[in-house]
């Protein structure tokens, strides 16, 4: 069926009229309501409070959501909520990574929020077509496609009974189907997800831009947390924009010119030095494995290991050499020359479906080699690109898969799952057959895939429950927190990392606090005080990010030459200064950088208190398993018996010659332990909460957050 057949298939359910209205400085001052239930169509406004509280981004979707939401709303029910905003300098063209979006919405993994940052050219369009967020609620009966059309003022909701649902099939049937020809495709984006997350709690959201040189419609993910598996059990199987008129200045800044110079500065960083440096131009974020492997910090064997013998065969390089096309423009939004967004084209599948279609696989980014690669020990680089794409068009996060898969594998391994159970899968490290089987069968929702895919907080019960596993074990070996399983650095060796993953509010994402380096590498942060200084900075500055509508790869993986000799290297001060200068640029407000951190510590605040209003967030969800703080098991004491005696003597004060392996684990463990939640008491002073990790009503007060349903809420922990 082509998509002509496919679009006379479609009945129309409803239509709504809007003006398209003009932005001013960044904002458009209205929001989109969508209803996929009652098919009810609406703009609401923006005040300035919002817009002062709120900012925009992961503010405004925390904000809609919380006055959607009820406290006993999960994740499956109608009135949860999936709202996608960019933030007043999302759709910049003149700074790289200006075109982010922030989808936000409670999560089937975790119970609380999740919000998930990602690129391609929704978000810009959206503003542009005349909102500052989208917020869709309800479940609508059959599968249906919402349209809208910000050149004229249009947006329809369709049933649509035809079309594909795996997402690089999708996304190239919506690009046509709503273009006018092939020109106009760069002017469409589309939100998928895909087959498999239906199946899961680990579905993604594909958000799609048109690659005018390869002729193919790419694809960036807003990967965490199941927000896919909400989308596709609200019965939405695509959500279209078309805007045709993006021009430099769409954002209609206050001083054109200031944001304008501020851009032509980094752009000639990045083309000076990005060569040198991380080489991001080249290879994408795959540019860290061997840099964490040198450093032993390479999550191997389900976070066993840092390191591999083999893990040469999935270096950068290896990818950049024989897969990834070089010389392209690689960005995600028009105007970035960072580039990371790398593709291999014309890659040949081997299995599922798509077995022997030639595609473009977008990636791998760092987070899926490791993930899928070292972590399941895969070190074959064709194998880690045939998961990363049936991931992506399947619509499951890579991240969650490759974590959960590992700790799948190692169970396997012991002896606490077998054949028997798994349905004939030989789970070992290694094994990239029965890992893309796995895969397959989250996609076709039967075998062992959909019980893997419910996360590895589900499995941890479900093994102790039906097959007699020891489930103290199984926590100390399953890397997941708050329900979200780890993104892919191995934390042993670095407090500040350790609480970097598990403090922040959504789980253990390195988007709020990547520390490892300051901390065990340069030793920058040796104090409990300067840790909870970083853990309160750090995240304060990236959820700054998810505010605006920037990416965070500008700020610190290209700095200036003189960054070394800068009072605070670690923070790029000159960088930092750019982000004022083009947030005051678009908006016209003049905050400096101490206002900048204030912004985010209101929405960071709010969402803490959100997670609690929804049962989640206090002390006891910021606890790590025991595997992301210390050696869980033999063999993981003596990959490191060095280090660990060295600890033992010179810390824990004890001999470890005079003690059996299991004393030394035991003592190592209790040590390690005692110094996390010293941290945790530490970081929660410092953040102005109480000793359960609640803010304090004089802080919230501070912060200007005090409104009386947050307090209420709060109240109620205090």
């Amino acid at each position: 069926m082509n998509v002509e057949e496919m679009r006379k298939s479609h009945k129309r359910l409803t239509e709504f009229a809007y003006q398209t209205g003009t932005i001013d400085r960044g904002y458009n001052n209205r929001t989109l309501y969508i209803n996929v239930s009652t098919n009810e169509i609406k703009e609401k406004p923006v005040s300035q409070e919002m817009k002062e509280k709120f900012i925009g981004g992961k503010g405004f979707g925390l904000k809609l959501m919380w006055d959607a939401v009820n406290d006993n709303t999960k994740w499956n029910d109608p009135e949860n909520t999936i709202v996608v905003s960019g933030g007043p300098v999302c759709g910049t063209t003149q700074y790289p990574g200006a075109g982010k979006s922030l989808v936000v919405s409670i999560s089937p993994a975790t119970g609380i929020v999740i919000d998930s940052n990602v690129g391609g050219y929704f978000g810009p369009y959206l503003k542009f077509s005349g909102f500052d967020a989208m917020a869709i609620q309800g479940k609508a009966e059959k599968d249906i496609i919402i349209y809208i059309n910000g050149d004229d003022g249009e947006i329809v909701i369709d049933e649509a009974p035809d079309e594909a649902l795996d997402g690089h099939v999708l996304g190239e049937q919506l690009t046509e189907m709503y273009a006018k020809d092939e020109k106009d495709k760069k002017n469409i984006s589309v939100i998928t997800a895909g087959s498999a997350a239906k199946h899961t709690y680990m579905g993604l959201l594909n958000f799609t831009f048109y690659d005018l040189r390869r002729q193919v419609t790419r694809l960036k993910q807003a990967g965490r947390g199941g927000i896919g598996t909400v989308f596709r059990d609200k019965n939405i199987k695509g959500i279209v924009v078309r805007y045709a008129g993006t021009k430099g200045n769409s954002n209609k800044p206050a001083n054109f010119d200031k944001v304008a110079r501020t851009g032509i500065k980094l752009h000639r960083e990045i083309e000076r030095l990005d060569d040198n440096l991380m080489r991001i131009r080249q290879v994408g974020t795959a540019n860290i494995i061997e840099v964490m492997s040198a450093h032993d910090l390479l999550p191997t064997h389900n976070f066993q290991y840092g390191t591999h013998e083999n893990v040469v065969n999935i270096h950068s390089n290896v990818f950049r050499d024989n897969y990834l096309t070089q010389g392209l423009p690689d960005g995600c939004w028009f105007g970035c020359s960072l580039a990371c967004a790398k593709a291999a084209d014309k890659f040949k599948l081997k299995t599922g479906p798509y077995a022997g279609k030639l595609v473009t696989v977008d990636g791998p980014e760092y987070e899926t080699a490791a993930g899928v690669g070292s972590n399941l020990g895969i070190f074959d680089p064709e194998a880690i690109l045939e998961i990363n794409f049936y991931c992506d068009t399947y619509a499951i996060d890579t991240i969650s898969f490759g974590t959960t898969t590992a700790f799948v594998m190692e169970c396997f391994e012991r002896g606490i799952i077998n054949k028997d159970i798994t349905g004939g899968l030989e789970l070992k490290f290694g094994n990239k057959e029965a890992a893309l089987e796995l895969l397959h069968q989250m996609s076709r929702g039967e075998g062992f895939g959909p019980i893997v895919g419910k996360g590895i907080r589900k499995l941890k019960q479900y093994f102790a429950d039906n097959h007699g596993a020891d489930y103290d074990f199984l926590h100390d070996i399953g890397m997941e927190a708050k329900g979200l399983e780890y993104s892919q650095y191995m934390s042993k060796e670095s407090l500040a990392q350790q609480g970097g993953y598990t403090f922040a509010n959504k789980g253990p994402q390195h988007d709020e606090a990547w520390l490892i380096f300051m901390d065990m590498v340069n030793n920058q942060i040796p104090t409990f005080d300067d840790k909870a200084e970083a853990l309160h900075y750090f995240p304060m500055f990236r959820t700054w990010f998810g505010l605006m509508g920037f990416c965070k790869l500008p700020w610190n993986d290209i700095f200036p030459e003189s960054n070394k000799y800068q009072d605070e290297p670690a923070k790029i001060p000159e960088h930092v200064q750019n982000y004022v200068d083009v947030y005051n640029g678009v908006t016209g407000f003049h905050i400096d950088k101490d206002e900048l951190i204030l912004q985010s510590e209101r929405v960071y605040n709010f969402q803490k208190v959100f997670n609690l209003r929804l049962g989640g967030g206090s002390r006891e969800s910021d606890i790590a398993p025991y595997r992301a703080v210390g050696p869980v098991t033999k063999e993981e004491y003596l990959s490191r018996e060095d280090r660990y005696n060295k600890e033992m003597i010179e810390k824990i004060g004890m001999d470890p010659s005079n003690m059996t392996l299991e004393e030394r684990i035991a003592a190592t463990r209790e040590y390690r332990m005692k110094q996390y939640y010293k941290l945790m008491d530490t970081v929660y002073a410092r953040k102005g909460w109480s000793d359960q990790g609640v803010p304090t009503i004089e802080k919230l007060q501070e912060l200007g957050m005090d409104f009386p349903d947050v307090i209420e809420v709060v109240k109620r922990y205090l």
